[in-house]
């Protein structure tokens, strides 16, 4: 059997209408969106099928939404059978892939989002910031770029996507000073459409906050290995995902480093298991020609019934 992953995104992949066809197939999917509805006081499924995007954009509302599709995907794909030996979810993401080890449960996974979703927004409302993408450095060259930025200013490295693709975050006027220097050495450096500082200090006001909410949540050891944003790795105890996932709000999301860590470990089937389609996107520029492997969407019914179909 090959080895599978199952990958869950984060904000951006959202669109109006996602999992509508998943809400009208599945009682069990009726069920997480009432149970996810009830948890937040937030009308999802009309967020979700509905929007306006503006308001389905809001990260208080997007968090629990997404994630709440992600969920439902994950219910069907396990319906038929079909498990991962690993997985990893990017930034909001992580909170799904935890769910889908065993860590934490379903109903605790939409109490830590909404929770994470509302503090980000307070930080993002009291903290102007920025976020940009910076394409075709390497992490070394960007990373001293922002350690030399940041002295006068709050600047960081958000993301790495790709090889040389990385997303940088903070306070504006930092932000574009990175993006310039490094334009100058030949990169591209594109404004993201959000409404936050996120992965950055800007966040700190949130960390203690939600380390308190962690505190409130059983955690349990992982049935399958989970790849962490912050470490780029597995661990194996509770408390220290705990501690991770506390530390996820300010440090930057290794995404690269998490994707080949799943190569070394052999997985040959990546499954994006939630709305849009932005990590298989990031495989193809991750994994190289010559490694064997499928990548697999699992966003609408159709998609579901491709891998059922194929590998359950």
């Amino acid at each position: 059997m090959k080895k599978t992953a199952f990958l869950f995104p984060g904000q951006g992949s959202q669109k109006v209408g996602m999992a509508l066809d998943f809400y009208q197939e599945f009682e069990f999917v009726r069920e997480r969106f009432d149970m996810a509805e009830e948890l937040t006081k937030i009308n999802i499924s009309r967020l979700c099928f509905k929007g306006p995007m503006e308001e389905l954009t809001q990260t208080v509302n997007l968090q629990p939404a997404v994630t709440v599709v992600s969920l439902a995907c994950l219910a069907a794909i396990e319906k038929e059978g079909i498990r991962a030996d690993i997985s990893a979810g990017h930034s909001l993401g992580e909170f799904s892939a935890l769910c889908n080890a065993g860590v934490v449960s379903e109903e605790d996974t939409i109490r830590l989002v909404h929770k994470r979703g509302a503090l980000m927004h307070r930080e993002a409302v009291a903290h102007t910031g920025a976020m940009h993408a910076v394409i075709g450095l390497s992490i070394e060259t960007v990373q001293a770029i922002v350690d030399d930025v940041r002295k006068t200013g709050v600047v960081a490295v958000a993301n790495h996507n790709a090889e040389k693709q990385i997303v940088i975050t903070g306070a504006p006027d930092q932000v574009k000073k990175v993006s310039e220097i490094a334009a100058s050495k030949g990169a591209r450096a594109i404004p993201l459409n959000v409404s936050g500082a996120w992965h950055s200090d800007l966040m700190k006001g949130a960390e203690k906050e939600f380390a308190a909410v962690l505190e409130s949540v059983t955690f349990h050891s992982p049935a399958t290995p989970v790849i962490h944003n912050v470490t780029a790795d597995v661990a194996l105890d509770s408390m220290a995902i705990r501690t991770i996932m506390g530390q996820q709000l300010c440090h930057p999301v290794k995404w690269y480093d998490s994707v080949c860590k799943m190569m070394e470990k052999g997985i040959e089937n990546f499954v994006e298991v939630g709305p849009g389609k932005v990590l298989s996107g990031l495989l193809k520029k991750i994994v190289p020609k010559d490694y064997p492997y499928t990548v697999y969407t699992v966003s609408s019914l159709k998609e579901f019934e491709k891998l059922v179909a194929d590998i359950s």
